[in-house]
Protein backbone atom coordinates (compact mmCIF):
# COMPACT_ATOMS: atom_id res chain seq x y z
CA UNK A 1 0.00 0.00 0.00
CA UNK A 2 1.35 3.18 -0.91
CA UNK A 3 2.27 6.06 1.51
CA UNK A 4 3.19 8.61 -0.98
CA UNK A 5 0.79 10.79 -3.08
CA UNK A 6 1.29 11.08 -6.35
CA UNK A 7 1.11 13.85 -9.22
CA UNK A 8 1.09 13.74 -12.74
CA UNK A 9 2.72 16.69 -15.13
CA UNK A 10 2.98 16.69 -18.81
CA UNK A 11 5.78 18.47 -19.93
CA UNK A 12 6.97 19.54 -23.85
CA UNK A 13 10.22 18.53 -25.32
CA UNK A 14 11.64 18.54 -28.39
CA UNK A 15 11.03 15.06 -28.92
CA UNK A 16 6.75 15.49 -28.05
CA UNK A 17 5.03 15.49 -24.66
CA UNK A 18 6.31 13.37 -22.00
CA UNK A 19 5.00 12.71 -18.56
CA UNK A 20 6.27 12.96 -14.98
CA UNK A 21 4.42 10.86 -12.39
CA UNK A 22 5.93 12.24 -9.08
CA UNK A 23 5.65 9.80 -5.84
CA UNK A 24 6.96 12.56 -3.25
CA UNK A 25 8.63 11.68 -0.43
CA UNK A 26 7.50 13.92 3.04
CA UNK A 27 10.90 15.13 3.59
CA UNK A 28 12.67 14.42 0.20
CA UNK A 29 16.41 13.75 0.13
CA UNK A 30 16.80 13.42 -2.98
CA UNK A 31 14.55 12.22 -6.55
CA UNK A 32 15.29 9.09 -8.31
CA UNK A 33 13.84 10.21 -11.90
CA UNK A 34 12.85 6.46 -13.71
CA UNK A 35 11.73 5.50 -17.09
CA UNK A 36 10.26 2.68 -19.08
CA UNK A 37 12.19 0.07 -21.29
CA UNK A 38 11.40 0.20 -25.41
CA UNK A 39 8.35 -2.40 -25.26
CA UNK A 40 6.14 -1.19 -22.11
CA UNK A 41 5.68 1.48 -19.45
CA UNK A 42 5.44 2.86 -16.06
CA UNK A 43 3.53 -0.17 -15.17
CA UNK A 44 6.73 -2.39 -15.14
CA UNK A 45 6.83 -4.23 -11.69
CA UNK A 46 10.52 -2.81 -10.71
CA UNK A 47 9.11 0.87 -10.95
CA UNK A 48 6.08 0.01 -9.36
CA UNK A 49 7.63 -1.20 -6.35
CA UNK A 50 10.07 1.66 -6.43
CA UNK A 51 7.46 3.90 -6.67
CA UNK A 52 5.93 2.20 -3.60
CA UNK A 53 8.74 1.96 -1.65
CA UNK A 54 11.17 4.42 -1.65
CA UNK A 55 9.27 7.84 -0.66
CA UNK A 56 9.04 6.42 3.00
CA UNK A 57 12.94 6.39 2.67
CA UNK A 58 13.32 10.32 1.63
CA UNK A 59 13.11 9.70 -1.85
CA UNK A 60 10.77 10.91 -4.27
CA UNK A 61 10.59 8.83 -6.95
CA UNK A 62 9.24 10.54 -10.72
CA UNK A 63 8.37 8.12 -13.03
CA UNK A 64 9.25 9.27 -16.62
CA UNK A 65 6.77 8.57 -19.91
CA UNK A 66 9.09 9.15 -22.68
CA UNK A 67 6.81 11.33 -25.64
CA UNK A 68 6.43 8.05 -27.83
CA UNK A 69 4.51 6.07 -25.26
CA UNK A 70 2.51 8.85 -24.20
CA UNK A 71 1.47 9.57 -27.75
CA UNK A 72 0.51 5.47 -27.55
CA UNK A 73 3.18 4.43 -29.95
CA UNK A 74 4.03 0.78 -30.01
CA UNK A 75 7.87 0.81 -30.52
CA UNK A 76 10.09 3.16 -29.25
CA UNK A 77 12.65 5.48 -31.15
CA UNK A 78 15.66 5.40 -32.44
CA UNK A 79 18.27 6.33 -29.27
CA UNK A 80 19.33 9.70 -30.27
CA UNK A 81 15.89 10.69 -29.97
CA UNK A 82 15.18 8.69 -26.42
CA UNK A 83 18.11 11.32 -25.11
CA UNK A 84 16.35 14.15 -26.88
CA UNK A 85 13.23 13.18 -24.89
CA UNK A 86 14.94 12.80 -21.52
CA UNK A 87 17.00 16.29 -21.53
CA UNK A 88 13.54 17.89 -22.00
CA UNK A 89 12.27 16.73 -18.88
CA UNK A 90 15.64 17.18 -17.08
CA UNK A 91 14.99 20.98 -15.82
CA UNK A 92 11.42 19.76 -14.28
CA UNK A 93 13.59 16.91 -12.45
CA UNK A 94 16.09 19.25 -11.18
CA UNK A 95 14.04 22.30 -10.53
CA UNK A 96 13.05 21.14 -6.52
CA UNK A 97 16.78 21.86 -5.88
CA UNK A 98 17.22 18.03 -4.88
CA UNK A 99 20.43 16.26 -6.14
CA UNK A 100 18.81 13.51 -9.14
CA UNK A 101 19.83 10.60 -9.46
CA UNK A 102 18.61 9.25 -13.31
CA UNK A 103 17.20 6.02 -13.95
CA UNK A 104 15.32 3.59 -15.90
CA UNK A 105 14.48 0.29 -17.56
CA UNK A 106 16.45 -1.74 -20.02
CA UNK A 107 16.79 1.08 -23.06
CA UNK A 108 15.73 3.90 -19.96
CA UNK A 109 18.82 2.47 -18.88
CA UNK A 110 20.67 2.94 -21.58
CA UNK A 111 19.47 6.85 -21.63
CA UNK A 112 20.28 7.54 -17.95
CA UNK A 113 24.27 6.12 -18.86
CA UNK A 114 24.60 8.23 -21.84
CA UNK A 115 23.33 11.62 -20.74
CA UNK A 116 24.49 11.62 -16.79
CA UNK A 117 27.06 13.60 -16.76
CA UNK A 118 25.74 15.86 -19.05
CA UNK A 119 22.76 16.64 -17.12
CA UNK A 120 24.80 16.83 -14.08
CA UNK A 121 22.80 13.54 -12.60
CA UNK A 122 23.89 12.54 -9.05
CA UNK A 123 24.53 8.73 -9.74
CA UNK A 124 22.56 6.71 -12.19
CA UNK A 125 20.36 3.39 -11.72
CA UNK A 126 20.21 0.86 -14.33
CA UNK A 127 17.86 -1.58 -14.32
CA UNK A 128 18.11 -4.97 -16.55
CA UNK A 129 20.60 -2.80 -18.55
CA UNK A 130 20.52 -4.62 -22.06
CA UNK A 131 24.28 -5.30 -22.17
CA UNK A 132 23.73 -6.74 -25.51
CA UNK A 133 21.11 -8.39 -27.86
CA UNK A 134 19.47 -11.80 -26.85
CA UNK A 135 22.01 -14.12 -28.20
CA UNK A 136 24.48 -11.53 -29.97
CA UNK A 137 27.00 -11.28 -26.72
CA UNK A 138 29.29 -9.71 -29.11
CA UNK A 139 27.00 -6.80 -29.59
CA UNK A 140 28.42 -5.69 -26.68
CA UNK A 141 26.82 -2.09 -24.68
CA UNK A 142 29.13 -2.06 -22.29
CA UNK A 143 30.80 1.24 -22.88
CA UNK A 144 28.20 3.02 -22.09
CA UNK A 145 27.59 1.60 -18.65
CA UNK A 146 30.74 2.10 -18.16
CA UNK A 147 31.29 5.70 -19.22
CA UNK A 148 28.29 7.01 -17.20
CA UNK A 149 30.74 8.60 -15.19
CA UNK A 150 29.12 8.83 -11.67
CA UNK A 151 28.28 6.45 -8.72
CA UNK A 152 26.46 3.88 -10.85
CA UNK A 153 24.59 0.87 -10.05
CA UNK A 154 23.06 -2.03 -12.06
CA UNK A 155 19.76 -4.51 -10.75
CA UNK A 156 19.98 -7.39 -13.03
CA UNK A 157 17.93 -10.65 -13.42
CA UNK A 158 19.80 -13.72 -12.62
CA UNK A 159 18.28 -15.45 -15.92
CA UNK A 160 17.90 -11.87 -17.96
CA UNK A 161 18.81 -13.02 -21.84
CA UNK A 162 19.89 -9.44 -22.52
CA UNK A 163 22.98 -9.79 -20.18
CA UNK A 164 23.39 -12.10 -16.85
CA UNK A 165 25.15 -10.68 -13.78
CA UNK A 166 28.45 -13.13 -14.75
CA UNK A 167 28.53 -11.17 -17.94
CA UNK A 168 29.31 -7.91 -17.33
CA UNK A 169 32.44 -6.64 -17.47
CA UNK A 170 34.69 -5.28 -14.41
CA UNK A 171 34.04 -2.01 -13.11
CA UNK A 172 33.37 0.82 -10.75
CA UNK A 173 29.53 0.27 -10.67
CA UNK A 174 28.12 -1.64 -8.51
CA UNK A 175 25.27 -4.30 -9.18
CA UNK A 176 23.01 -6.30 -7.25
CA UNK A 177 21.21 -9.64 -8.80
CA UNK A 178 17.84 -10.69 -8.97
CA UNK A 179 18.37 -14.70 -8.44
CA UNK A 180 16.07 -16.52 -11.09
CA UNK A 181 14.66 -13.33 -12.26
CA UNK A 182 14.28 -12.06 -16.30
CA UNK A 183 14.42 -8.78 -17.92
CA UNK A 184 11.29 -8.07 -16.40
CA UNK A 185 12.47 -9.23 -12.85
CA UNK A 186 9.86 -12.06 -13.30
CA UNK A 187 10.84 -15.02 -11.23
CA UNK A 188 9.47 -18.40 -13.18
CA UNK A 189 6.73 -20.35 -9.79
CA UNK A 190 9.48 -23.15 -9.58
CA UNK A 191 12.48 -20.74 -8.64
CA UNK A 192 13.06 -20.74 -4.35
CA UNK A 193 12.46 -17.32 -4.30
CA UNK A 194 8.51 -15.80 -4.41
CA UNK A 195 7.73 -12.55 -7.01
CA UNK A 196 7.46 -10.32 -3.51
CA UNK A 197 10.34 -11.61 -2.24
CA UNK A 198 12.11 -10.89 -5.92
CA UNK A 199 10.79 -7.07 -5.84
CA UNK A 200 12.13 -6.72 -1.92
CA UNK A 201 15.63 -7.79 -3.20
CA UNK A 202 15.23 -4.69 -5.41
CA UNK A 203 13.75 -2.08 -3.74
CA UNK A 204 15.91 -3.14 -0.57
CA UNK A 205 19.27 -3.19 -2.50
CA UNK A 206 18.62 0.49 -4.04
CA UNK A 207 17.69 1.99 -0.70
CA UNK A 208 20.78 0.95 0.60
CA UNK A 209 22.42 1.91 -2.38
CA UNK A 210 21.32 5.31 -2.03
CA UNK A 211 21.74 5.64 1.16
CA UNK A 212 25.28 5.29 0.55
CA UNK A 213 25.66 7.92 -1.55
CA UNK A 214 25.65 10.24 0.95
Amino acid sequence: MRSATSAREEIETEAGTARLTRYEAKRPKVVLAVSHGAGGGIEARDLQALAAVLPAHGVTVALVEQPWRVAGKKLAPAPKTLDVGWRGLWPALAKPGLPVIAGGRSAGARVACRTATELGAAAVLALSFPLHPPGRPEKSRADELLGAGVPTLVVQGGNDPFGRPEEFPEGSYGLVEVPYGDHGFAVPKRAPLGQEEALMVITEGVVEWIASLG
